[in-house]
């Protein structure tokens, strides 16, 4: 029978988490019909049949996290298609789903915390003979703390030993999040303890919030990058007084001729690419013993959405003209906030802008993409007092701040791609010639 198995969806992709079974047990599926929802770690994707048949099995349940390549369902000739159990398997407490509700987070775990019927599957094996039931992470964690898993009693279904169970048995919690075996563990741990104390509140102190795998795959790439890639830190403040006057002659253009506005945001990607195009040094990424120098510029612009912050690409930024940049801007923020991105329009991006000017922010460092080298934070124009010649008056001053990886970016490089950006920002109509 053929199987449905977790598909790679994005280049950065480990696992994926089942949001929602759109098929169930007994229905019949065509080929490309969409059988599921799976959330990754960029976006919410569409599963697809690989056959025509009949849904025969659902191997793991709606939030349950999968790696690439475990089998997920069974799509056959009907002939072996049986009911899915009326209650979900049993699951061990503080592992939650994306969608926060009690019912999916009782059913939410990670695939290598489940057990099911299928469980031998998910989590790639059964436990060898003469070791007790455990979970992978249960036998991590109990390699790194020393405990002998045959004298850990285990409470988990049919006596499995859990994380939570090797954790008890040495009276010391372990806060975890992915790691190479690809398992995840609710954020309220032992980062949340009282410093003073080590023990975690009350239950009845705190709400437990599961992360989405989308705020857990940030998490686990931007502490990878604070740790790995040196940061340095350059800030400009840039009058932008004439840049402000400029956007809005564009815009009385543009209305005129019913069409969409710019931004700000669209100028200084516009102005970013431009920059990057005169001097690609800051456009490339550390490779160990190598620089990669990227032929393309493809700028990456933060979004927050209500799943996490995403970043979608747009592509080849320098060669748009500031109405093209605006309109694909547009076109990707939006249907990142309706979670309706495609994974490669969030892959391959050379250099990110993040920008938290509309929340008030006037100065800010953000942490670096990886595998990018730098990444520039832009905060709020605020009216300054400036000298101009003998006289006091007031201008528009942005402040913008380059977080770039030591390891592929000096110093100076940095701050030669800074001076450039200022020069464009300062006087804007160099930013489309």
């Amino acid at each position: 029978m053929p199987e449905i198995t977790m598909p790679r969806l994005s280049d950065t992709m480990e696992d994926g988490v089942i949001a929602s079974w759109l098929k169930q047990v007994g229905d019949p599926v065509a080929r490309g019909e969409v059988l599921a929802e799976i959330e990754t770690d960029k976006a919410l994707m569409e599963l697809e049949a690989y056959d025509d048949g009949v849904l025969e099995q659902i191997l793991a349940d709606a939030g349950a996290r999968v790696p690439i390549g475990e089998p997920i369902a069974i799509v056959g000739d009907g002939s072996g298609a049986a009911a899915k159990p009326s209650s979900p398997a049993p699951t061990e407490p503080g592992t939650g789903a994306p969608s926060g509700t009690e019912a999916s987070a009782a059913q939410s775990v990670s695939a290598a915390e489940t057990t099911s019927p299928h469980d031998a599957r998910i989590t790639g094996g059964a436990p060898t003979a003469g070791r007790p039931k455990s979970s992978p992470l249960a036998r991590k964690i109990a390699k790194e703390l020393g405990v002998d898993l045959a004298s850990v009693t285990g409470t988990g279904p049919g006596g499995r030993v859990t994380r939570r169970d090797v954790e008890s048995a040495t009276s010391t919690p372990v806060a975890s999040s992915e790691s190479s075996t690809g398992t995840t563990e609710s954020p309220a741990r032992a980062d949340t303890a009282p410093a003073t104390t080590g023990a975690l509140p009350a239950a009845s102190d705190y709400d437990e919030i599961p992360l989405t795998n989308i705020q857990r795959v940030s998490a686990l790439r931007l502490t990878e990058s604070k740790q790995q890639a040196p940061h340095i830190y350059l800030t400009s403040a840039i009058d932008v007084t004439d840049l402000l006057a400029f956007r809005a002659e564009i815009n009385t253009t543009l209305e005129a001729a019913d069409k969409g506005k710019v931004s700000v945001n669209d100028l200084l990607v516009k102005a970013v690419a431009s920059t990057l195009r005169a001097d690609p040094a800051v456009n490339v990424t550390f490779a160990g013993d190598k620089l990669l120098r990227h032929r393309g510029i493809h700028l990456g612009v933060a979004v927050a959405t209500p799943a996490g912050l995403l970043v979608p690409v747009i592509r080849d930024a320098d060669r748009k003209s500031v109405s093209e940049i605006a309109a694909e801007a547009r076109d990707l923020a939006g249907r990142a906030r309706d979670r309706k991105l495609r994974a490669e329009e969030m892959s391959g991006g050379t250099f990110t802008l993040s920008n938290l000017g509309m929340f008030g922010i006037e100065e800010f460092t953000a942490v670096i993409n990886p595998p990018e080298s730098a990444i520039l934070a832009i905060g709020a124009a605020r009216d300054e007092l400036r000298l101009d010649g003998d006289e006091v008056v007031s201008r528009k001053i942005l402040r913008v701040t380059l977080s770039a990886d030591h390891r592929a970016i000096d110093g100076a490089v940095a701050a030669r791609f800074l001076r450039h950006l200022t020069d464009l920002l300062e006087h804007p109509l160099r930013i489309i010639t």
